[in-house]
């Protein structure tokens, strides 16, 4: 049974602060469309119209009004079983088990139940918004084949780390946070280097571009900045979505250049080098070894303060759990990081939106001319249906790039210069 205490009573705060602000920035989000809805910004004159406009006002309002209520729903469902105290009982249940296995029974029920819960909010963005607006192209089949996909692969993933986790807890002694925040990193590492060669191409077709022009166009560029690619690839992305991108992925050895076959229809040779000298420019600011660093510093406080509460019989109490066992305690980690991690949001979207300009000025270097980003972020906006009015605290907790209209409009400075 729960303890009615002063921390469960600041974690219902935090968690409500939580929920209101979420909800409060869509709400502001939604009311600024309204406002500005109909008003073409003149970095977007001649390729967005009325219509167009018209359509990307309903295309974001859909997407937020199915968030709000998902967010809603999930929150209050979570809170509603913390509160019925359900994760004590099934804790009891598994109270016989040895530490590793019970940990992964323990997560694997509650990612399964949360997974299903999730699944009526994925058909519905996926099969009703999507189609709406023309985006999706995914068949119900391979929506289910990619959903048991990633199942089996977090499923994998995610048991071999909490395995590492609960035997360092029950076998390192006091000090098991430090080689259990080291398995943690090591892990990140090896997710990153693996994702590009063994991970991606479990869901898409990768194609490389071989010695097609704009292949060895992109080649030249990346070769006259200082980078050995292990390939540039095509990706048919346009078996699930007609939304178009591009990416750079991958460290050391494994870097490649992944271009959606939807941006390779939508978009002349240039415009693409444009958005590719964009992606080198993260490379050569060293974007992803900053945010692995950054990652890293907050994980190790994260270990560290996990390892001090864990110490504490407080928090089992507060939440009506009888025992301080390891996975309990990461159990209890994992729900405190929720409202907690939110108010550093801002800090991480303002890091990277700090990164897409430094990458955007890079990208001018290399170009030697705005034009290009210009037409093909102007595009892009059109062609993904992008709100073009966000709310600027809007952008403060969920931008990880800056707004379309700002970038466009530091581009355009630097075209009329």
């Amino acid at each position: 049974m729960l303890e009615i205490n002063w921390f469960l009573g600041i974690y219902l705060l935090l968690l409500a602060i939580h929920l209101a602000a979420e909800l409060a920035v869509d709400v502001l989000n939604l009311t600024r469309l309204k406002s500005h809805g109909r008003t073409v910004p003149p970095v977007f004159e001649g390729i967005i119209d009325g219509p167009v406009l018209g359509k990307i006002s309903r295309y974001t309002a859909d997407k937020h009004h199915l968030g709000m209520v998902r967010t809603v729903f999930m929150n209050l469902l979570f809170l509603a079983l913390l509160l019925s105290g359900i994760f004590p009982v099934l804790s009891e249940h598994l109270s016989g088990w040895h530490p590793i296995p019970a940990g992964l029974a323990f997560f694997g029920i509650l990612a399964l139940g949360f997974g299903v819960l999730e699944l009526p909010f994925g058909l519905y963005h996926t099969f009703v918004i999507e189609n709406r607006y023309g985006f999706n192209t995914k068949t119900m089949t391979l929506w289910l084949a990619d959903l048991m996909k990633s199942a089996a692969i977090g499923a994998i993933l995610g048991g071999a780390l909490l395995s590492t986790l609960l035997a360092l807890m029950a076998y390192a002694g006091s000090v098991w946070w430090v080689p259990a925040w080291c398995a943690f990193i090591g892990f990140q590492l090896l997710v990153t280097i693996l994702y590009p060669t063994v991970i991606a191409p479990i869901f898409n077709t990768f194609s490389s571009l071989g010695d097609s022009d704009l292949g060895e166009r992109i080649r030249d560029m990346a070769a006259a900045e200082g980078i050995r690619l292990d390939g540039v690839f095509t990706m048919d992305a346009s078996q699930r979505t007609r939304h178009s991108n591009a990416y750079f992925t991958g460290i050391g050895k494994a870097k490649r250049i992944v271009l959606f076959d939807s941006l390779l229809a939508a978009h002349p040779a240039d415009e693409i080098l444009a958005v590719l000298a964009h992606e080198i420019g993260h490379l050569k600011k060293h974007h992803i070894v900053k945010n692995l660093v950054m990652m890293s510093l907050i994980s190790l406080l994260l270990f560290a303060a996990a390892a001090a509460l864990m110490g504490w019989d407080t928090p089992y109490r507060s939440f009506g759990f009888t025992t301080s066992v390891d996975y309990i305690g990461l159990f209890l980690i994992g729900i405190l990081w929720g409202p907690i991690g939110f108010f550093l949001t801002p800090l991480t979207m303002a890091m990277s939106r700090f990164h897409e300009r430094q990458a955007d000025e890079y990208a001018l270097c290399v170009i030697g001319s705005p034009a290009p980003l210009v037409s093909a972020l102007r595009q892009l906006a059109r062609d993904n249906l992008s709100n073009i009015h966000p709310h600027p605290l809007y952008v403060l907790l969920n931008y990880s790039h800056p707004p379309l209209v700002e970038r466009l409009e530091r581009l355009s400075e630097c075209l009329s210069n």
